[in-house]
C-alpha cells in the first residue's frame, strides 16, 4: 500500500499529525512520502505562508481574529474569485503531476490547504481516495470547499453538527480523533519520569509550553512562579529569545528550561499538571495523557475555539488577567477531587487509539 500524505507548514501540529500516521503506516508494511504542499509546488511561496502565520498570529491578533471571523462566515466568500477558491486552483495546476508521479493507493491531507489542492486535482483527474483531518477541535473556515476530498476526519463526534451546519456531509465525517504518537499513550510512572529527569519526588511539577514556536510569553508566567514552591519544567520551542530569557531567571526555584525537545511525553508523565497555549496537538497530546490543563494566551481563530470545547467539557482551565496562573493552579492543586474529574473526562473524550484507528480505515478503503 501506498500513502502520500500532505501537509503545509503553519504551527507544530499537521507535520506532528503526519508524523505519527507514517511512524504507524509504516510499522504495517505500508510506502509513505510525506510532502509539503507549498514546499513542493514553489520554496518561496512555504516560507512566505509560514512566516505570514508566525506573523499574523503573535503580531497581529486582533487582524487575524477578525479575518477568521470572516472566513467562518461563509456567506460572505462564496465567490468563486476569493482567495480560498482561486489559491488551490493556481497550486492544483502544478501539483497534480506530483500525485500522477507517486500513484498512491490513498491521499492524506493533513491542512484545510493541502485538502484544497488535492480537491482541485480531482476535478480534473481521477486519483486515490482522499482523506481530510482537521488538527483542531472546531471546523476550520474553507473545510466544506473541499467537496472532492472523500471523507473528513474530526477530532470528535461532538463536532458533528458543526460539520454539518457547514454543508458537509455526515457521510463522509469519520470522527476518529486527531492522531499522535504511539509514545504517547505509553505512560511512564511518574515516580520514573521524575528520577529520569532528576527531579525532586515530593514538589508538585508544572510544564510550562508555548507551543513548538514558543508563544505566549512564557518567560513572564514563570517568572510569576517564582514565590512557589513548584519544580517548573519550561519549554520554549524553536523561539531561542524565549530560552534566553527563561535561562535569564535566576530568582526562579527549582527551574528547568528546556529548548526544542523530542521527549515532551517524558515532561508530561513527570508532570502534575500543564500550563499551555491550546494549540489542537498540544491539548490531543495531554488528553491522551490525562495531564490537567490551564490554557493561556490562546491564538485567535481555532485555538480559541479549542479553549470553548475543552471548557466546555471540563477538560481545562483557563488563566486570564482576572483568573492568573497562580490562582488556577490553586484550584488545581488544593481541589483533588477537580484534579481527578478533569481527568476522568479527559479518559470520557480522548481518543488515544486514534492513529491506529485512522490508520485501520485507510487499509479498509483501499481496494
Amino acid at each position: 500500500m501506498k500513502v502520500l500524505i500532505l501537509s503545509v507548514t503553519a504551527g507544530y501540529g499537521h507535520h506532528a499529525t503526519a508524523k505519527a500516521l507514517r511512524e504507524e503506516l509504516e510499522s504495517r508494511g505500508a510506502t509513505v512520502e510525506v510532502v509539503d504542499v507549498l514546499k513542493q509546488i514553489n520554496k518561496l511561496l512555504q516560507e512566505a505562508f509560514a512566516k505570514g502565520y508566525l506573523f499574523s498570529t503573535k503580531y497581529g491578533k486582533e487582524a487575524y481574529k477578525r479575518i477568521y471571523s470572516l472566513m467562518e462566515q461563509k456567506g460572505q466568500r462564496t465567490s468563486q474569485y476569493n482567495f480560498g477558491n482561486l489559491a488551490p486552483a493556481l497550486m492544483a495546476t502544478r501539483f497534480d503531476e506530483v500525485i500522477a508521479d507517486y500513484a498512491p493507493d490513498v491521499i492524506v491531507c493533513t491542512h484545510v490547504t493541502a485538502a484544497h489542492v488535492v480537491s482541485e486535482v480531482k476535478r480534473h483527474h481521477e486519483t486515490a481516495p482522499a482523506i481530510g483531518i482537521v488538527t483542531d477541535y472546531t471546523m476550520h473556515p474553507f473545510w466544506e470547499d473541499a467537496t472532492r476530498v472523500e471523507y473528513i476526519v474530526l477530532a470528535s463526534e461532538l463536532l458533528t453538527h458543526r460539520a454539518t451546519a457547514i454543508g458537509i456531509e455526515k457521510s463522509r465525517i469519520v470522527p476518529l480523533g486527531i492522531p499522535v504518537q504511539t509514545k504517547f499513550k505509553e505512560k511512564i510512572p511518574k515516580t520514573q519520569a521524575r528520577e529520569m529527569l532528576g527531579l525532586n519526588q515530593e514538589a508538585p511539577v508544572v510544564l510550562v509550553m508555548g507551543g513548538s514556536m514558543g508563544f505566549g510569553g512564557i518567560a513572564k508566567l514563570v517568572e510569576s512562579l517564582k514565590d512557589t514552591n513548584m519544580q517548573v519544567l519550561a519549554v520554549s520551542g524553536s523561539n531561542k529569545r524565549q530560552f534566553n530569557k527563561l535561562c535569564q531567571l535566576g530568582d526562579v526555584p527549582n527551574l528547568h528550561v528546556f529548548g526544542f525537545v523530542n521527549n515532551i511525553d517524558q515532561l508530561m508523565d513527570a508532570a502534575d499538571c500543564i500550563i499551555t497555549k491550546p494549540g489542537g496537538m498540544t491539548v490531543t497530546e495531554s488528553m491522551v495523557k490525562g495531564l490537567p490543563m490551564i490554557l493561556t494566551k490562546p491564538i485567535p481563530g481555532q485555538e480559541e475555539r479549542n479553549t470553548e470545547f475543552l471548557m466546555n467539557l471540563g477538560l481545562a482551565l483557563r488563566a486570564s488577567k482576572t483568573f492568573p496562573v497562580t490562582e488556577a493552579l490553586d484550584f488545581l492543586f488544593f481541589n483533588p477531587k477537580r484534579c481527578q474529574l478533569m481527568s476522568e473526562n479527559m479518559k470520557l473524550y480522548s481518543k488515544p487509539n486514534a492513529t491506529e484507528d485512522l490508520c485501520d480505515f485507510i487499509q479498509r478503503i483501499v481496494v
